[in-house]
């Protein structure tokens, strides 16, 4: 099988309106997209094909504090669908929460997803998954299919001290659902998201460990850029020109 690559057009900063013509350009076929109104899909979805450009996985809100969650997400789970995708990148945090209520919720969202064949797949943040221990205790909690985590290989080291990103990514590697790629400088909360390739992380391994337990993607780049620097537009496309060479170089792409 092949891996499969996307970008989130904010890899562009604020250049995000050339994503899909430059993407097209270099070879990526796949996004990851905030979910639009429903009126906007339709729309949205006329401007990707006109690139030839599908959307792998939309992004979207997730309030756990919310109880009325489950029914109140049934529109993104529907949009997502209606897209043509089929995970849902959130970012969620339980605050003082009960665990064993957060777990619930997530559970009833997993029931919602599943009933339109998408997943939500949660981000490396804190508090629910900061590293490979906390994400792991997170989905034995949830125990739901339709409930993964996205694995982000730079957030890890941003959000943690003194780890190793693939060894931690190991321990929860059967609950991963997608994946950002991003680099990092490995500092602890240090922002130095440079082009794949040029810091830390270990995309061959990263590849390996994942191809090898039957996970082919989305592979989602996510470059977040260095603290204090001014990109001009042609810095920010060869920042993601450079991120898909090395990835070529690398062996993983078809």
């Amino acid at each position: 099988m092949q891996n499969l690559l996307a970008c989130r057009p904010a890899s562009y900063r604020q250049y995000e309106n050339l994503a899909f013509a430059h993407l097209a350009e270099i070879g990526v076929k796949h996004v990851e997209v905030a979910i639009p109104a429903v009126d906007e899909i339709p729309g949205t979805l006329d401007a990707l094909k006109q690139h030839g450009i599908t959307v792998s996985s939309t992004q979207a809100d997730l309030n756990i504090h919310n109880p009325n969650i489950a029914r109140d997400f049934a529109a993104v789970a529907e949009g997502t669908r209606k897209m043509g995708a089929k995970h849902i990148f959130v970012s969620v945090k339980a605050d003082d929460m009960d665990r064993t209520t957060a777990y619930g919720r997530l559970r009833a969202v997993g029931e919602t997803c599943a009933r339109h064949d998408v997943t939500v797949v949660m981000e490396t943040h804190p508090d629910l998954i900061t590293n490979g221990d906390v994400a792991r205790r997170t989905m034995e909690g949830v125990d739901h299919p339709n409930i993964r985590v996205n694995w982000d290989t730079a957030n890890v080291y941003y959000y943690n001290e003194g780890i190793d990103g693939v060894e931690e990514m190991r321990k929860v590697i059967d609950f991963i659902g997608a994946v950002h790629l991003k680099d990092t400088s490995g500092g602890f909360k240090t922002w130095y998201f440079p082009a794949l390739g040029e810091g830390v992380v270990d995309f061959p391994r990263v590849y390996r460990e994942l191809n090898a337990k039957g996970f082919y993607g989305p592979f989602t780049m996510e470059l977040e850029g260095i603290e204090g620097e001014n990109l001009t537009e042609e810095g920010a496309k060869e920042r993601v020109a450079t991120s898909v060479r090395y990835l070529r170089g690398i062996g993983v792409l078809g």
